[in-house]
């Protein structure tokens, strides 16, 4: 069976990604959550500022 680039390419990714959730623990997966809804509520809040800002001029 000859192995195409494809195959090659997600065996590595896949690899890859294991060897990191093996090393990432419960309290930094935690951690980017909270810190990734903290950047999500920013972000919607200043472009709902901003909105409203430009609207009222």
């Amino acid at each position: 069976m000859k192995t195409t680039n494809a195959q090659l390419r997600i065996g590595t990714g896949g690899g890859m990604l294991l060897s990191v959730v093996a090393q990432l623990g419960v309290h930094d997966v935690v951690k980017t959550a909270v810190l990734a809804a903290i950047g999500a509520a920013v972000s919607f809040a200043v472009t709902w500022a901003l909105q409203r800002w430009i609207r009222r001029r």
